[in-house]
């Protein structure tokens, strides 16, 4: 569903610049005139908190670099430098430190929204996998940055992560002393790290770029899962609708955000990254950071090592396969009565998963951890498929502005907002 912008200049510098770069005119299809379905909810304002934290991180993590040493004999002192000496260096440590969490927090509920209302479904598969793409460079990028402050869990960390790619054969040994650039994590491996720590989060606003258009050509999806038929009745202007409901939810995200960077900045973390890497000495518990767990969890579930680094990535990968798995009609779990019930029961498949990445890896907690992740792989490769054949969904609204209506959402706002809307085909 696009939109053909209706702006027009009013000085002249503006109609010439217009015709040379409309940036302008971009600006205002995409983020002004663009028509959104009237009845989406606050589900919906986690891609722009997403975008804030995005930038958050990117900004902090520049004044950051300004100050920090990426050398394994200095690395630890120049964070502590920062915490102690620079000027507000400890704020800007703690806003990219629990950012990263707070990303994924987003993260995961964005992703969650989409598998509750099916926003992977045609015609909106690319869309999906580009962030797919976006989570696994977040991922990726979240890593390395917990590396950098070389303590005994970032050093650990390192050590542990890297070492599964010699799972692999032939190519996992050669992988391995690449990303070391040598035959231990050292100082080598530090400089790899630091580099794309820094590269990675503006591979990732490219793809959110891609992302973004990708969105705007197709059109947004809405709990009801029923496409716009009449862009006047069924949708509202992006501004000042959703820009006001962005605003009000990323302005409630920060507050939560900063109740962590002030009063508990070291809740998410772990103590043991305070004690400066030792190569001599073992943490007794190594662990990731939590929003990694689950899929810790998933690669110590499986006796073989190989095995595991297969069925963790693969945990990842068969998100991006997510469209064609699932092969009922309907995309909204609010018409589809067993799969609301099936994706309850995954949420807490995978918050079980993130506690038993936590504990030890023994005795019960590894027979658990085998149970849920059978049940993760089970729920993409035999629940989905079997429930589009099986599953008899509710009626759906014929439209956008009739399920507006049965649920009393209509509101005089949105009413004009939908009367203010420009017809346009979508």
């Amino acid at each position: 569903m696009e939109s053909h912008s209706t702006y027009v200049p009013k000085s002249g510098f503006a109609k010439w610049f217009e015709s040379r770069l409309p940036i302008a005119g971009l600006v205002h299809s995409s983020f002004i005139a663009f028509p959104v379905p009237r009845n989406l909810n606050y589900f919906w304002t986690f891609g722009a908190i997403l975008m804030f934290m995005l930038v958050a991180q990117i900004v902090t993590g520049i004044v950051l670099v300004m100050h920090y040493t990426p050398e394994a004999t200095k690395a630890f002192a120049s964070v502590e430098h920062i915490m102690r000496d620079v000027n507000y260096g400890w704020l800007l440590r703690y806003l990219h430190a629990n950012g990263a969490s707070m990303f994924f927090i987003a993260v995961y509920i964005h992703i969650a929204r989409g598998l509750y209302y099916g926003s992977y479904k045609a015609p909106r598969e690319v869309l999906w996998i580009l962030g797919v793409i976006i989570f696994l460079l977040m991922m990726a990028t979240a890593f390395m940055g917990y590396v950098l402050p070389w303590g005994q869990m970032s050093f650990w960390g390192a050590t542990v992560i890297t070492n599964l790619f010699g799972a692999f054969p032939i190519i996992g040994e050669p992988i391995v002393t690449w990303l070391w650039g040598g035959y231990a994590v050292d100082n080598p491996t530090l400089n790899r790290f630091f580099s794309l720590h820094y590269l990675l989060p503006f591979m990732i606003a490219g793809v959110v770029i891609l992302h973004v258009w990708a969105l705007h050509h197709v059109g947004q999806n809405n709990p009801t899962g029923v496409e716009v038929k009449s862009v006047k009745k069924d949708t509202i202007p992006f501004t000042p609708y959703a820009t006001v409901k962005d605003a009000f939810a990323v302005v409630c995200f920060f507050i939560f955000f900063a109740w962590f960077v002030f009063y508990i900045p070291n809740y998410l973390g772990h103590a043991d990254n305070y004690i400066e890497a030792n190569p001599a000495v073992t943490p007794a518990h190594i662990v990731p950071e939590w929003y990694f767990l689950p899929f810790y969890a998933i690669l110590r579930a499986i006796p073989s090592k190989l095995g595991g680094v297969i069925a963790m990535f693969g945990s990842i990968a068969i998100l991006a396969f997510l469209p064609w798995l699932d092969t009922s009609r309907v995309r909204s779990s609010t018409y589809r009565p067993l799969y609301k019930q099936f994706f309850w029961v995954f949420i807490v498949c995978v918050i079980g998963l993130g506690y038993l990445g936590g504990a030890p890896a023994e005795g019960g907690y590894v027979i658990a951890a085998r149970i849920l992740t059978a049940y993760y792989f089970a729920h993409f490769l035999i629940v989905l498929p079997l429930l589009g054949l099986f599953e008899t969904p509710k009626p759906l609204p014929n439209s956008i502005a009739e399920s507006v209506l049965e649920n009393g959402h209509g509101g005089p706002a949105l009413a004009a907002g939908a009367t203010a809307a420009p017809d346009r085909k979508s």
